[in-house]
């Protein structure tokens, strides 16, 4: 997502960014309806919770289960397509494995970062810079220094030491990344002769941005873009990162920009091109899973995700988007499908 980047995304993202998810973006829920959206996982979630905390692991729980299930899961996904894929692949390779998991999907990080520490939820795919700028916002406050970086080795590092202290493990990264990035219709780039972000500044062009609406305050997004780029962001029009509401409005020109991520499938559908962030606001958003240590931190589960982690590439990315995005396949489907032509899928 995303790359929610140094902020994203998811968003990715991450960049200063979330997707990527990221990333993701509609409005916030009250915490009563988030307690109300999380409140069918807590259940699960708490007695996998209190069995780890009693020096049980998942399986010697589930042993005692009828049917010899090792223990519920839930699936952490943000309200974007990638995150929302990603979540049903985990999902199915952790069936396979012998848990029972399900997908609760909630809206931003900001929402469910909180309840995958609270054990509400216990496994989230996540990214990189992004999810390591905010644990960073979370702890040091709005104008910490930033701890991502295009290195993901030491990207990592930096997010399990922020990650550890909250009961989050973090686990290896693989190849395929979603970074956060800035799309307009292909028509005023080429009025305005834009093919980088700097162009853009440069051509004193104000822009209505549609996104999500923590772009006004995420580093990767709005100030990034006003700070790095010198970019006149007229305004937010909080339609989500990359929906297809945020690509219409662009097309119609209602908005002159849209936060999409470098795996957006549809762009051509809109007439949109992306626009290349050549001074590199975002950074590098390896996808990655995030589970909670005391409910999902068995090595089962590491092993299990990690063979995942393994074969996906930013290729698989863009596809998996594209089959819900442009051809109207459920998430849950395509992630079979995926599986399936990896070899990861039990027949």
């Amino acid at each position: 997502m995303n790359q929610d980047p140094n902020s994203q995304h998811h968003s990715h993202h991450p960049a200063h960014s979330h997707h990527p998810a990221h990333r993701p973006g509609r409005g916030r829920r009250p915490a009563r309806a988030l307690r109300a959206v999380l409140v069918a996982g807590t259940v699960a979630a708490l007695a996998g919770g209190l069995a780890a905390c009693g020096g049980k692991s998942l399986e010697e729980k589930g042993g005692a289960q009828s049917g010899g299930g090792k223990g519920d899961i839930v699936i952490g996904s943000a309200g974007f397509t990638e995150s929302k894929v990603l979540a049903e692949i985990y999902s199915k390779i952790l069936n396979d494995a012998g848990y029972h998991a399900t997908v609760k999907t909630l809206a931003n990080r900001e929402l469910y970062e909180p309840a995958l520490e609270k054990g509400q939820i216990d496994v989230v795919p996540e990214y990189a810079s992004t999810l390591a700028e905010f644990l960073n916002a979370k702890k040091n406050g709005p104008d910490a220094k930033p701890v991502a970086s295009s290195d993901i080795g030491k990207t990592v590092e930096a997010l399990k030491a922020l990650a550890g202290p909250r009961g989050l493990k973090v686990l290896p990264a693989g190849a395929a990344t979603d970074q956060n990035a800035f799309a307009v219709t292909k028509e005023f780039a080429d009025r305005h002769q834009l093919k980088t972000l700097s162009d853009l500044g440069r051509s004193k062009q104000k822009v209505k941005l549609a996104a999500g609406e923590e772009c006004e305050t995420r580093p990767f997004c709005k100030p990034g873009l006003e700070k790095t780029y010198g970019i006149a962001v007229a305004g937010i029009d909080p339609k989500g990162v990359g929906t297809t509401q945020a690509k219409q409005a662009v097309k119609d020109g209602t908005d002159q920009m849209v936060l999409t991520t470098t795996t957006d499938a549809t762009l051509d559908n809109f007439g949109l091109v992306l626009l290349k962030d050549d001074k590199k606001l975002q950074n590098a958003d390896n996808v990655l899973p995030v589970v909670n240590a005391k409910s999902a931190g068995d090595k089962e589960i590491e092993a299990a995700l990690g063979k995942l982690t393994d074969k996906l590439t930013t290729g698989d990315l863009i596809d998996l988007n594209r089959k819900v995005d442009a051809e109207r396949q459920k998430p849950a489907d395509v992630a079979r499908a995926y599986l399936e032509s990896k070899g990861l899928a039990k027949k």
